[in-house]
């Protein structure tokens, strides 16, 4: 029979026995391979199968050298989340750090906005698949598949986390060997060794054979950075979904030390592909898609609907773990006193009903938006949350700084994960995502709108926070206020 937990000052479990368990009221529900495949298919937007195209369009085969520029950045933030979760893992991950470490306001603002990103994520997903799906089966509408969607989904979250990990991870495993396959692939077309293939085989003549590598000029890396940063977010749910799962430390600490090969072999390794299989500027990589285009020069039949299912499950993906994510944040500010009571309230079976109904009702509101007025409200939406993501990071960044120094001296033997070239490589890391944001501001157009739209968004969250404290509406639930 399993004794009472006892808590320490940040939250861990102490003199318990049999199989640890969350000490917030959420079950131990995610195994090992639910993790695993968490943070695998978390760098596996849908994005990366859609948005490709434009990318390299812009830039050429310098568009390597964006992924690379942005993968690396998303390393080192992945580097210094892993180093807080692994010492005190929490399903507010960043926001409950930050909130520790910066202060009420931060934890507070980033938590809001982090969950706005999501359910307005949750909205552009379940219309592309539904797109995708009414293609399929036009006697259903468009918005009837995205209401078929949501609903399933919202059910599987509301079932138990165990669910939603095993959605998770039979979604993000046909990802997983969707992309190793085309690039396996690619690469024995690449070097005319695949039997049957149609592509010239022309190994890595097409990196410079049409205007060399940077065919737009070197300036046009940067523009690519902004094309393709916003298709690594989702990275970072793994440190959510590790305080729901059997060993947390171990969970993050594996899923932190893979990330780079994730990105290299998913990232790097599939667009390499596209790039030597194809000339850059051939027009079937923005007519049909990149994935699309290099599948149809090696002869594969039905390439296009063979990518639509892997899109399409890409979306689902997306949508799962954007439920997901925003549900466990509401969870934390509801814990914390930064949102309604209920929402930090669980079921029988350790699930956060509250905060789930919450984000998935905001989540119908932005679909009836998008169908209804796209251009208008829907477009406010997207653009006030478009650079979120970038805040985010940011964030987790400046509280890496001061959670080191907290944790050295209240727990050091916690400090199992650790940032490389500390402080050094943290503030270069703060650069290049403040440089990232002054190019937004620089190039103009929507990229200019994202970062001013949710800049105010954010002015206002931060306003309402000071607000809540100045006024005494803030206050922390006791036991809450030891844990933080």
């Amino acid at each position: 029979m399993n004794t009472q937990p006892t808590l320490t000052k940040d939250g861990q479990e102490t003199g318990t026995t049999g199989p640890a368990q969350p000490s917030d009221g959420l079950k131990a529900g995610l195994k090992n391979r639910h993790l695993s495949m968490i943070a695998i298919g978390g760098v596996i937007g849908a994005g990366l199968f859609v948005g490709s195209g434009s990318g390299i369009a812009a830039a050429g085969p310098a568009i390597l050298l964006s992924y690379a520029l942005v993968g690396a950045m998303v390393v080192f933030v992945m580097r210094m989340l892993g180093e807080m979760a692994a010492a005190r893992p929490s399903s507010g991950s960043f926001s409950a750090y930050a909130d520790r470490a910066l202060g009420r306001w931060a934890g507070f603002s980033i938590g809001w906005l982090y969950w706005f990103f999501w359910v307005v994520v949750l909205a552009v997903e379940a219309t592309a698949g539904a797109k995708i799906l009414e293609s399929w089966v036009p006697a259903v509408p468009q918005w009837g598949w995205a209401l078929i969607v949501m609903v399933v989904l919202t059910a599987t979250n509301l079932g138990s986390v165990a669910s939603y990990g095993e959605f998770e991870f039979w979604f993000a495993g046909i990802k997983v060997v969707a992309i190793g396959a085309f690039v396996v692939i690619g690469m024995l077309a690449v070097f005319g060794v695949l039997p049957g293939s149609d592509n010239p085989g022309a190994g890595f003549a097409h990196l410079t054979d049409s205007g060399g590598f940077f065919p737009m000029g070197a300036g046009a890396v940067l523009t690519g950075v902004l094309m393709v940063v916003f298709s690594f977010m989702g990275s970072e749910i793994v440190t959510l979904a590790a305080g729901e799962s059997e060993d947390p430390q171990k969970a993050v600490t594996k899923a932190t030390n893979s990330v780079i090969w994730r990105i290299g072999v998913f990232y790097l390794g599939s667009i390499f592909v596209v790039l030597t299989l194809l000339p850059w500027n051939d027009k079937s990589i923005v007519e049909k898609g990149s994935y699309v285009a290099a599948l149809d020069s090696i002869g594969i039949a039905h390439a296009g609907q063979i990518m639509n299912v892997i899109v399409l499950t890409a979306v689902l993906s997306c949508l799962n773990s954007g439920l997901y994510t925003a549900s466990r944040m509401a969870f934390s500010l509801g814990q914390r006193g930064d949102a309604p009571k209920a929402f930090a309230k669980v079921n029988k079976r350790g699930v956060p009903v509250a905060a789930i109904l919450g984000s998935v009702v905001f989540g119908f509101v932005a679909v009836f938006f998008n169908y209804k007025w796209p251009d208008t409200v829907f477009a406010f939406l997207l653009n006030s949350s478009g650079a979120v993501a970038l805040f985010v990071w940011l964030v987790i960044c400046v509280t890496q700084l001061r959670m080191r120094g907290i944790i050295l001296r209240e727990s050091p033997e916690k400090l199992i994960v650790r940032m490389w070239l500390f402080p050094y490589l943290t503030w270069a890391t703060i650069a290049m995502i403040v440089g990232v944001l002054g190019y937004m501001v620089y190039d103009g157009g929507s990229n200019r709108d994202q970062v001013v739209l949710s800049l105010l968004v954010a002015a206002l969250v931060i306003a309402i926070s000071l607000v809540r404290q100045r006024f005494g509406k803030a206050d922390r639930p006791a036991e809450v206020s030891e844990l933080v």
